[in-house]
């Protein structure tokens, strides 16, 4: 027999019930994950949606109730999203509902905003004669307001109820006795909360030149030939891309299709979002993380209503609820921000592809420093590659140079600034030019080391690094942990204690020091914590009200001010060191990334790189612009090491709040999957899936929990998946063991 998970209530607090019923064999093969079906319930009949479909019984069959129908043979938006949340389940590792939480994200409670006007009634608008005989009853009973009201209505007609109390000075009270006499009436109109609050001049359409033409020009032919496929745009840095996604978009738009526009993160919606609402007007709208839940249920309600056809945002902005997808962008699709860092942990550009295929749509990825992971399956002819060789218009490349730290402290400069740096910075202000200095570090100065003894000052409860701030307090990042700074060594009394990093704080007040009348601006985390704060530094920066911008990753990604000539990179080998094997990836894309910021407009820009070891490949291939130079080695090294793209890894990290268990669940995992995949693979030619550890966590205790990794890597994803599927099933079986275990699983991460 089979049977069927359905939920009866999408609202985002009734996801977690679902209720079982029997599939019957009639319905076997039209009835699929997202179906809209017809079940008795209680003594009613109700639609519902299938979220699953099994062959194990939860209960007793004999009280379960058969499904009595299926509700048309489309899947509507909302059945849709449903297969899609079964489908990221199934690929990443989650409970159905943490999916359809991730998927169905607006169905929370959230008032309607709406807007009332006054009017007369049609009795007496129409009758002015019955207008003059109850003002001059209003004028015998002295009911002031009263008259005041109907006066004002007969003369202008219907107006705002906001208005009418505020500035005819009428109360509630008033109002109502007028409506139950039928002289007025109130109308509610539903009003969106709209989040693009300014008006802007229409743009003229921008002529593209050969190379943006003829990579719009053959994804158009596709797309009129009803091929739907996936593109990768690899171009450098100014070379038009956003041009390109906007003439594709056009004709997308003009075939009656809507548009997802996949940005990384808040950082990019400023300049981003005003590109296409000068081109498109109304018809787009944009999500972030920092509207308020209102904005975002009334984007979702507008979408899902058809009276938008472009949305913008982050990841989150993939599960819009368009009925006629025809195409998603995936701009910078490189950027880290596009994995999920909570359960589902999706990706952006694989869910982006699968949605694509259950719409009909494409995909376009693009970027100048394209991830190892798409490259890899460009090169493959699973995606279709376009290369943008030249930038746009009339700028040009700049010119970098690297400039080796350990040979400045030789010669006597302790200072942040290279010579060669300090030097160019002085002209570029002398010239009234801008200037970007980029830091891929937060803090103010970083870890607290002493120099003798070794000892670094941890948080007690996260085993980490504590990060000394200008306050005087040093501080856990991670838990929110703090303590005064030391000024002697803890361990072993030693004077010889301080921190090493350098942080946006320490360099803006560099930067005031060694330039006195440089008007300078911050940008990181702590300074745009507000709504729109990263939209009010830029606008600064972009409108000359300052020479130079400091700043974290934000700065670096998606921005382009032409007056912009010098791109500091301070410390450029910072991110190298870290333990993840995306690191020389990551650094690469950064310093890309950030040399790709000077020289925009029509003057060439410089790029210094300070690095304590230039001579590595991911610094020299970013220096002379080489993204091939850089793939052919990473993939060398990710071949030699059987890292993702070339092989598949699944991370399992176990976490309790009990040491003991947290070692010992990854054992009991490791040797029920050894068993059971020598069941299904023993007898075959398959390789089995290469187990690694249990080992610790880089950060075992974060706030009083321990976590233990389990690796698994394997060339095929589908075995991967089979390997939770077989953790999974022991975990729901042995879920008495597990009560005080968490188990998370993270694909090529």
């Amino acid at each position: 027999m089979w049977f069927a998970d359905i939920i009866v209530d999408i609202s985002i607090d009734k996801l977690d019930k679902t209720f079982q019923y029997i599939l019957p064999d009639e319905l076997l093969g039209s009835v699929e994950i997202g179906s809209q079906v017809n079940v008795p319930f209680g003594n009613r009949r109700i639609t519902g949606y299938v979220v699953n479909i099994t062959d194990e019984a939860e209960f007793d069959v004999n009280r379960m109730k058969p499904i009595e129908s299926l509700v048309g043979n489309a899947v509507s938006i909302d059945g849709r999203m449903i297969k899609l949340a079964y489908w990221m389940k199934h690929n990443y590792g989650s409970s159905i509902n943490q999916a359809l939480k991730t998927v169905l994200p607006v169905k929370e409670t959230v008032r309607e905003k709406t807007q009332s006007t006054i009017s007369l009634s049609e009795e007496y608008s129409a009758d002015s004669e019955k207008v003059t005989a109850f003002l001059a009853e209003c004028g015998k009973k002295h009911y002031a307001a009263k008259q005041r009201i109907v006066e004002t209505l007969f003369k202008d007609g219907a107006l705002d109820e906001g208005m009418v109390k505020s500035k005819l000075n009428i109360s509630a009270s008033t109002i109502t006795a007028l409506i139950k006499q039928g002289v007025i009436v109130k109308d509610d109109n539903l009003v969106y909360r709209n989040p693009i609050n300014r008006e802007y001049a229409p743009a003229a359409k921008c002529q593209l030149n050969s190379e943006q033409s003829y990579v719009a020009h053959s994804i158009i032919a596709d797309y009129d030939a009803g091929k739907r496929a996936t593109y990768l745009i690899k171009g450098v840095t100014g070379s038009g891309k956003t041009e390109v996604y906007l003439e594709i978009i056009e004709h997308v738009l003009s075939m009656d299709r809507q548009v997802i526009m996949l940005i990384p993160e808040i950082a990019l919606t400023y300049q981003t979002v005003m590109r296409f609402y000068r081109r498109f007007g109304n018809q787009v709208s944009i999500l972030n993380s920092r509207m308020s839940k209102g904005e975002r249920y009334d984007q979702y309600l507008r979408a899902k209503r058809g009276e938008i056809n472009i949305m913008i945002g982050p990841r989150s902005a993939l599960f819009t609820p368009f009925d006629r997808l025809g195409l998603i962008v995936i701009d910078e699709e490189h950027e880290g921000a596009y994995k999920s860092d909570s359960v589902p942990k999706y990706h952006a550009r694989e869910t982006a592809i699968e949605l694509a295929s259950m719409c009909g749509a494409s995909v376009i990825l693009g970027s100048a420093t394209p991830s190892v992971d798409a490259y890899y399956k460009a090169r493959s002819g699973e995606y279709k590659l376009f290369v943008l060789n030249n930038r746009a218009g009339e700028s040009i490349l700049p010119e970098v140079e690297t400039v080796d730290l350990r040979e400045e402290l030789k010669s006597g400069n302790k200072s942040i600034f290279s010579r060669k740096l300090k030097k160019l910075m002085e002209e570029r202000l002398a010239n009234k030019e801008q200037i970007m200095l980029f830091l891929n570090r937060r803090g103010y100065v970083g870890f607290i080391n002493c120099r003798e003894c070794g000892h670094v000052i941890k948080c007690p409860h996260c085993d980490i690094a504590l990060t000394a701030h200008n306050n005087g307090r040093l501080v856990c990042h991670y838990c929110g942990y703090s303590e005064p700074d030391k000024k002697l060594c803890p361990k072993c009394g030693s004077k010889y204690i301080g921190g090493f990093k350098v942080g946006t704080e320490k360099i803006e007040q560099a930067v005031k020091d060694t330039f006195p009348t440089a008007r300078v601006l911050r940008m990181d985390f702590d300074t745009t914590k507000g709504k729109e704060g990263h939209e009010k530094i830029l606008e600064e920066f972009a409108g000359g009200n300052a020479d130079i911008l400091v700043g974290t990753q934000m700065i670096v990604k998606g921005h382009d001010f032409p007056n912009v000539t010098l791109m500091g990179i301070l410390l450029a080998d910072l991110s190298l060191y870290s333990s993840d094997f995306r690191a020389q990836e990551r650094t690469f894309e950064l310093l890309t990334q950030a040399a790709g910021r000077a020289g925009r407009g029509t003057k060439r820009g410089n790029v210094i790189i300070q690095s304590y070891d230039p001579s590595h490949y991911s610094i020299q291939t970013a220096m002379h612009h080489d993204y091939d130079g850089f793939y052919e080695q990473e993939i060398m090294y990710r071949e030699l090491m059987d890292y993702p793209p070339v092989s598949n890894l699944l991370t399992v990290k176990v976490s309790s709040k009990y040491e003991q268990l947290a070692n010992d669940a990854p054992v009991w995992l490791l040797n029920v999957a050894t068993r059971e995949l020598e069941k299904i693979f023993g007898d075959t030619e398959i390789e089995m899936p290469r187990a690694i550890g249990p080992s610790r966590a880089s950060v075992y205790k974060l706030n009083d929990i321990f976590s233990v990794l389990l690796f698994f890597k394997h060339k095929q994803y589908t075995v991967l998946t089979q390997v939770k599927d077989i953790l999974e099933k022991y975990i729901r079986e042995h879920e008495q063991d597990f009560k005080m275990v968490s188990v998370q699983f993270d694909f090529n991460q």
